[in-house]
Order: C-alpha cells, then structure tokens, then sequence
C-alpha cells in the first residue's frame, strides 16, 4: 500500500483529494523524514483506519523504527494537548490559563528525533486537531529554529490533504451505505 493505493480509493467526487495527494507525494519542500513522519502523524491524527493503513505502510519504507515511534508520539501528545489546550483558549473562564496543566508531556523535550521534526508533526497534528494556541506555540518554536515559512505552511497544506483524503474516503462509503 502506497499514497498511489490511497489515491486510488478516493471517490470520483473528490477528484481534488486525488490531485492534492500526487502534488503532495512529488513535493521536495520538505527532508525525507520531516515528510513522512509529518504524513504518518498526520494520518493518525485522522482516525481512519484505512489512512493510517496506507499512509503507515509508505511511511515504514522512508522512516526508520525510532521515527516511526516519534510521529505516533506525536500525534498522541497532541490529541491530549490539543483538547485541554483548545478548553484553555476557548474557555470565557480565564481562570484555567492560570492553572498547572498537570499533563505528562515528557517526549516532547526528548522525541527521539530532531525537535524540529517532532515540532513539525505536532504543529500538522494541532492544525487538523483545531488547536489554535497549540499551533501559535509550535510555529514559534518552528520560527526560532529557523524553519521557513513555507515549510511550515508545506507542513500544514500536507495535513489538510491528508485530512480531506479521510473525509473523501469516509463520505464515499456513507454513499454507498445510502443506496
């Protein structure tokens, strides 16, 4: 299975899923493993079984196993960060912001990957997950790390493709159970 397999079971509604997913595969804006770590955090960050089967099964062949781990750290930490986080921004109590998040979050001081990638992953991970203050933290680490601006958007225009290619796939098969 292959970002081609992916490609193949988007529906014909969704031709501009199957579009964005080829650019993405051909785009070189990113290192090898910034990509495809960012591409499986990403896929997981979905929560469709068939995204993260396929997106998982190209990323074993670019990512070695300690990558691999580091992308699914961070699709975890931020699936827990992402929901206290975005209750602590949207909150009309501003007493939260004042509180001790008593969260474990120790991976992210020590990813086992270069903290840029890690950074990266998560900031794709935040965006699909809707967390504001989580994104706006993450793109300054990214910033005065001295990642571009346009691998930052890169990073996040690959997690709204793979974000539609979920949504594609899953609109196609309530189609299908309709009829």
């Amino acid at each position: 299975m292959s970002i081609d397999t992916l490609k193949e079971a988007i529906p014909d509604f969704a031709r501009d899923v199957r579009l964005n997913l080829s650019t993405m595969a051909n785009d070189e804006t990113l290192a090898v493993q910034t990509k495809y770590g960012l591409l499986l955090a990403c896929a997981i960050a979905t929560r469709n079984p068939y995204v993260v089967a396929t997106i998982g099964q190209e990323a074993t062949r670019h990512l070695s196993f300690e990558a691999q781990e580091a992308a699914r750290a961070a699709a975890s930490i931020m699936a827990m960060n992402n929901v206290y986080y975005r209750f602590v921004h949207l909150a009309t109590n501003k007493a939260y912001a004042k509180m001790p998040a008593k969260l474990r979050m120790n991976v992210i001081g020590n990813p086992g990957v270069s903290k840029t990638d890690f950074e990266l992953w998560s900031l794709g991970v935040s965006a699909i997950n809707g967390c504001g203050m989580c994104i706006d933290a993450h793109e300054k680490v990214l910033i005065e790390a001295g990642v571009t601006e346009d691998q930052i958007q890169t990073a996040v225009r690959f997690a709204a493709i793979i974000q539609s290619a979920a949504v594609a796939l899953e609109a196609g098969e309530l189609a299908v159970a309709a009829e």
